[in-house]
């Protein structure tokens, strides 16, 4: 296929009429563009969705982008533009120089904005809900149960620091104890690796308890302890409060107790949430920490949105993982977590149910 590099880069470095002859060959580029051409092997490399699940984002898409500014780009170029940006995490101007784009770097801009702002609008609420129905919930037991033998598991949480540049307004707040600017978002799935909450709005120099802390999904889970529910809890590491609605592990346990016995079947439990954050930056490349975000934190949280919604998709639309032999995963750096104070509501509560778990083992 034919290189359009050099038309791509006339935009800022040619005269007047350069431009123009690289407007114009970006448009036949565009023109030429038909992705689903391509073989599905190709097709899921480059764009990371199958083509059924390409077709059912390109449809939702389209609802929204009839008054659209951006009067010379189809919905088709749009989505196009905007997941392989998803999907290699380059820079807009690398994304524009794409042959299946053959978009300016503002073009890239203006329309990846605008497929945050409607995905995250119609796909998100859609793709992403914690609510579970009774049948889930024995279905989660049942296959949580039959990784380690812990009863009770709905669903687990982690954190995990998406890294960005030094936000122009107060970018301390960003800094991690890491040492590198990012957000932390809190990612929750449930026993198929689907996420069922992600909340990616604060700075990550707040804690995973502080993050977990500030959540609507923590209101939610104490609301439903109180109306009543029981033996339903997440998953979550020592990062996290010991709560009855959440267990965590034991400190400072001696090798061979029961303490210990009781924190490998919680982290063997618990490991899925790990491995659906690997997925999912592995699948959707712009989040890896080697590529880190050139945008405004805002915008950084609805692309991480945008992703998870995208990750059930496939998940729905029986999207395969990548070759791991083909994409490189960001391995995890496993640290010891700052121990938790339990919440003062519920101490005691909470220790007789981690108490009553370890006793089933």
């Amino acid at each position: 296929m034919e290189s359009i590099a050099a038309a791509i880069f006339l935009e800022e470095d040619g005269n007047t009429s350069e431009n123009a002859d690289a407007k114009v060959e970006r448009r036949r580029l565009r023109d030429m563009c038909d992705p689903f051409q391509m073989s599905d092997e190709l097709f899921k490399k480059n764009f990371r969705l199958n083509k059924d699940a390409f077709k059912y984002v390109l449809d939702t898409f389209a609802e929204e982008t009839q008054q659209s500014t951006l009067t010379s780009l189809s919905p088709l170029n749009r989505v196009v533009a905007a997941l392989r940006f998803f999907a290699e995490g380059s820079y807009q101007r690398g994304v524009g120089t794409d042959y299946n784009v053959g978009m300016g770097q503002s073009t890239v801009s203006k329309s990846l904005s605008h497929f945050l702002e409607v995905m995250q609008r119609k796909l998100c609420p859609e793709w992403i809900k914690f609510d579970q129905s009774e049948e889930e919930k024995i279905q989660a037991k049942q296959e949580f149960y039959a990784k380690a033998s812990f009863p009770g598991v709905i669903m687990c949480v982690d954190g995990t620091h998406i890294k960005i540049v030094k936000p122009s307004e107060e970018g301390f707040l960003y800094y991690n104890r890491k040492g590198f600017y990012s957000i932390n978002a809190m990612v929750v799935c449930d026993n198929r690796m689907r996420i069922k909450s992600i909340d990616a709005r604060y700075p990550g120099c707040n804690h995973d308890s502080h993050v977990w802390g500030l959540s609507k999904l923590r209101s939610h889970m104490e609301r439903r302890y109180r109306e009543g529910e029981r033996n339903a809890w997440l998953l979550g590491d020592a990062g996290y409060p010991l709560q009855p609605w959440l267990m965590t592990p034991y400190r400072s346990v001696s090798q061979g107790s029961p303490q210990s016995n009781y924190n490998m079947r919680h982290s063997t439990t618990r490991n899925i949430v790990e491995r659906t954050i690997g997925v999912l930056k592995n699948r959707f490349r712009c989040l890896l920490g080697a590529r880190e975000l050139h945008y405004s934190p805002h915008k950084v949280s609805q692309i991480i949105n945008v992703a998870c919604a995208l990750h059930n998709i496939c998940i729905y639309y029986k999207v395969g993982d990548l070759n791991a032999n083909e994409f490189n995963f960001e391995s995890r750096q496993e640290e010891e977590e700052e121990e938790q104070s339990s919440d003062p509501d519920y101490t005691s509560i909470a220790n007789r149910i981690r108490d009553n778990i370890l006793a089933t083992f």
